[in-house]
């Protein structure tokens, strides 16, 4: 199916016109991006390698830092770019590919988040026999299951706006092609389309992140059933869940449950989920882990947790200074 437009590439306004601001921010985007790309790396290379991470734990936690790695990847690049060499010219098709792989990443990493709320569960609410519903094979079709529920989702997502007819203007006021930007510039009528984004974006995550409180809020009451030790390793898992729960959330049920509009803040939340997130996680994952901080410690020495230490510095150093 051809697109019904005259449209052959789009402009993106990105986050500043400042040329100043824009190499501050290319250096600071660019840091963030590295970071990013080597901490997650160093989780799923500490992860394959360890022999003492063999749980169905960490195995979702390695795809969960693999998509972290992808799905910042498909902004960060040529965010840089733009901001450090001003092309801020996209194609049409390259943009529908932005398009597609930031959903199958991001909506792979709903249901996955998902998945790792059930085998915490699991974990702490059925113990004795987590080793028996938490077999290889079922986390295999776990992981295939969001892999596919993400693949589905993108493809409703590119497909439902694909086909829509764009005649100019093809300024789009954001840093990346995203559904709200590009429906403001189609020449027709999108409330259908709108309410279709909804369903297929902002209901899934509000569902999800409304059903993974509950599922945390479960496993937190079961925590009294613990030993003191085991109370402590489960708040600290949990914590970690919650948090990232939290942060992926929060801004995607704000960008997507709502009607077909922007708004100034959304190019903020945008670079919250899409460059910040992705970052975060690694730190929160590990520093309060000790299995991952043992591992990495063990395979790389005390270099991989000096970097772990140096980012989560660098990140309260500039935190005071925001």
């Amino acid at each position: 199916m051809e697109p019904r437009n005259n449209v052959t590439y789009f402009v993106l306004l990105g986050l500043t016109q400042d040329p100043k601001e824009q190499k501050v921010l290319c250096f600071m985007f660019l840091l963030f991006y590295i970071l990013t790309v080597v901490g997650n790396l160093l989780i799923v290379l500490t992860i394959a390698l360890s022999k003492t991470l063999g749980s169905p734990m960490y195995l979702f936690l390695a795809n969960l830092s693999f998509m972290d790695v992808t799905y910042s990847s498909c902004i960060s690049p040529r965010l840089i770019s733009t901001l450090f060499f001003g092309e801020n010219t996209i194609s049409f098709h390259s943009c529908m590919t932005q398009l597609f792989m930031e959903h199958l990443f991001g909506g792979s990493e709903v249901f996955l988040l998902l998945v790792m709320a059930y085998d915490r569960y699991v974990a702490i609410c059925k113990p004795l026999h987590y080793l028996v519903i938490m077999r290889q094979w079922v986390c295999v079709v776990l992981l295939v299951v969001s892999w596919i529920g993400g693949f589905l989702h993108s493809v409703i997502q590119v497909s439902t706006i694909y086909g829509l007819p764009f005649c100019g203007p093809n300024v789009i006021d954001h840093f990346s092609c995203d559904m709200y930007p590009l429906l403001e510039l189609v020449c027709t009528s999108t409330h259908v389309i709108g309410l279709l984004v909804v369903a297929n974006g902002g209901m899934i995550c509000t569902i999800v992140f409304v059903f993974l409180l509950i599922s945390y809020g479960v496993i937190l009451h079961s925590l009294k059933n613990l030993s003191p030790e085991g109370k402590r390793k489960a708040l600290q898992t949990c914590g970690s869940h919650i948090t990232v729960v939290v942060f992926f959330f929060v801004p995607c049920i704000f960008m997507y449950a709502r009607p077909a509009k922007t708004f100034y803040i959304d190019k903020s939340l945008s670079v919250f989920y899409t460059v910040i997130t992705p970052m975060l996680n690694p730190l929160i994952y590990t520093l309060r882990n000790s299995e991952m901080t043992n591992a990495i410690k063990k395979l790389w020495g005390s270099l991989g947790l000096k970097l772990l230490s140096f980012v989560h510095d660098l990140l309260l150093t500039f935190t005071c200074f925001v």
